[in-house]
């Protein structure tokens, strides 16, 4: 009983110090679409994804937007979704949402690749 006491003791104080340290934790997300994906299909994708957030409260902040970088190294990847959480606990209760779960189905037969890199933002400036 007295470890896991103490467990959670730290791990009280381990997710107060992230939020005191203003720590993020960063979900990125990239689509790149098949080339039989419509426009519609695309912007029906890009709806449901922005909808998330009045849905799922661990979302701390979302962003979004479409490739226009000149390099040409994007690899066909057109999508940036940017997802903010506070610890990894609201990112780990994000995933099997129900809500994220039926977005995730919505994908279906549109995409050609999905690319998910997650990493705590340390520096901001």
């Amino acid at each position: 009983m007295k470890k896991l006491c103490f467990l959670l003791l730290s791990l009280t104080i381990a997710l107060a110090m992230n939020a005191q340290s203003g720590k993020q934790l960063r979900h990125v997300v990239l689509f790149k679409f098949k080339p039989t994906a419509t426009e519609a299909q695309i912007k029906m994708v890009e709806e449901t994804f922005k909808q998330l957030p009045a849905t799922i409260k661990t979302i701390k902040e979302f962003e979004w937007g479409i490739n226009n970088s000149p390099e040409g190294l994007n690899e066909g990847l057109t999508h940036c979704f940017l997802v903010t959480f506070a610890s990894e606990k609201d990112r780990d209760d994000y995933l099997p949402h129900p809500a994220h779960k039926a977005f995730v189905q919505k994908l279906g037969e549109l995409l050609d690749k999905a690319v998910v890199v997650d990493y705590w933002a340390t520096d901001k400036l």
